[in-house]
């Protein structure tokens, strides 16, 4: 939603405005806030009023507005709109359980305390001390209203909603209502699950005679199996994950817009956040709930990789790499290294976490390299030779670099011991990087220099 969201902000020279709205106290989490902050900067989606840089309408957190709510709550009780419920939470169970065993076709709140003092309630079962307060939703309300994404959208019917929580809190659809009209806010994007909300929305700026802004409901993100994404059951619903994993942000804003608008470019799927910007169209935006294809995003990251410079992508490497764990204070060394090194893998990378144990073997001592017992399993009757040949030419080697090495092997092992370079480099493949299967064999050669490569040479042929 904050991709759209800020997209359209941007296209139309509007403000991108961050407001916690963390009045549901039972789902609390006090580091949720700093996640969010996180993740969005990440992602590069950074606003222009929040409650970490303030802003005209400041605070941005609806637990720190809940004196502004109240006025608005009394208005609708006043005006007849609103009233309240002194019924207990066991008493609401009890209601929901009774309506689905009986299969009713009208379920919610039966309006047991509706026109009811205090006093009169209280003579009846499940009775509590703290009240809420309900909207008392007409039998004629507006079921339908006009979406800037799906046109004439029509809602089922709303019960009584809760408005104000008996702990003082207000409900997302008073305060959403009330903030949104106190900090300007004409479009509101979010997701297709708040459509049965919107009537009662428009009911509330009707009510309060404020002005409504635009709704666009976007499309609802879906798995392979067209199941809804859970948070729960799916890490990839968490942003974090993406940075975990290490997906550049460029690549998941790009993923991201795709999911719900179409390609901007003709055969190809990569397109900048600008380019997004001033092409925006809601009248583009896919109603269908999009499937979360992360064999996609995965192609994506890899041409976002590619089109990185190799200085580039080494930052990024580096970056990811000591943030998460993978390297342990690097020295400059291997810095450089690394470095040096990346061209030779960024073709094959899809992940940023892929780069360092893809070069792991540059940085492994050369008696602590560990030969895969596979490739050793099948490094055929003439790996012996090949190796023992292949230290001989390149003990004698003057300049020591790809090229040179590359000359010096083809030279010994094809046109010596007339064998196909297919099966002529492997066992050196083997010894230099413990694998059959490695980045560029003699650009390592060049990086490992001559004195580790001979050792692993000597070492691969000692096991043969």
């Amino acid at each position: 939603m904050s991709l759209f969201n800020l997209a359209y902000a941007k296209a139309t020279g509007g403000q991108f405005l961050l407001r916690i709205e963390d009045t549901d106290r039972a789902r609390y989490v006090a580091t949720s806030e700093q996640q969010i902050y996180d993740t969005l900067h990440w992602l590069g989606l950074d606003w222009d009023e929040g409650p970490d840089i303030g802003g005209p309408f400041a605070p941005y957190r609806q637990s720190e507005r809940l004196e502004t709510y109240r006025p608005f709550v009394d208005r609708l009780i006043e005006a007849g709109h609103a009233y309240y419920c002194w019924c207990s939470t066991e008493r609401l169970g009890q209601l929901r359980a009774e309506q689905q065993a009986s299969k009713v076709s009208v379920t919610g709140y039966d309006r047991l305390c509706y026109g009811k003092t205090r006093e009169e309630r209280a003579a009846l079962p499940g009775f509590s001390e703290t009240p809420v307060v309900r909207m008392l939703i007409p039998d004629d309300v507006e079921l339908s209203f006009t979406d800037l994404i799906r046109g004439e959208v029509n809602a089922p019917l709303p019960d009584d909603q809760v408005i104000l929580k008996a702990d003082g809190f207000p409900t997302y659809h008073l305060a959403v209502v009330v903030d949104d009209h106190l900090m300007g806010i004409t479009h509101v994007v979010r997701g297709e699950e708040w459509i049965s909300s919107t009537p009662k929305h428009l009911l509330l700026y009707k009510w309060l005679g404020l002005a409504a802004p635009a709704f666009a409901h976007m499309p609802l993100l879906r798995n392979t199996d067209k199941s809804k994404i859970s948070k729960r059951k799916n890490p990839a619903a968490r942003l974090t994950w993406f940075a975990e994993q290490g997906y550049l942000p460029a690549a998941l804003r790009n993923f991201l817009q795709l999911l719900a608008y179409p390609p901007l470019h003709e055969g190809s799927d990569v397109a900048s956040f600008a380019e997004f910007v001033a092409a925006f169209d809601w009248a583009k935006v896919n109603t269908t709930g999009p499937i979360f294809d992360l064999t996609k995003l995965n192609s994506l990251n890899a041409d976002y990789i590619r089109a990185l410079s190799a200085a580039e992508l080494a930052g990024q490497v580096i970056a990811y790499a000591t943030k998460y764990g993978q390297w342990d204070d690097p020295s400059e060394a291997e810095v450089a290294l690394l470095r040096a090194a990346i061209p030779l893998v960024q073709e094959r990378l899809i992940l940023l976490s892929e780069a360092v144990p893809k070069l792991a073997y540059l940085f492994t001592a050369d008696a602590e390299l560990v030969i895969d017992p596979d490739g050793l399993a099948k490094a055929g009757p003439d790996a012996a030779q090949v190796v023992a040949s292949a230290s001989v030419a390149l003990s004698g080697l003057g300049e020591w670099n790809h090229d040179t090495i590359q000359t010096a092997l083809r030279e010994a092992l094809v046109g010596g011991l007339g064998i196909k370079p297919k099966f002529a480099f492997g066992p050196v493949r083997l010894a230099i990087t413990g694998s059959n299967v490695s980045p560029p064999l003699f650009e390592s050669m060049e990086l490992l220099g001559r004195e580790s490569s001979l050792a692993r040479l000597e070492k691969l042929a000692s096991l043969l």
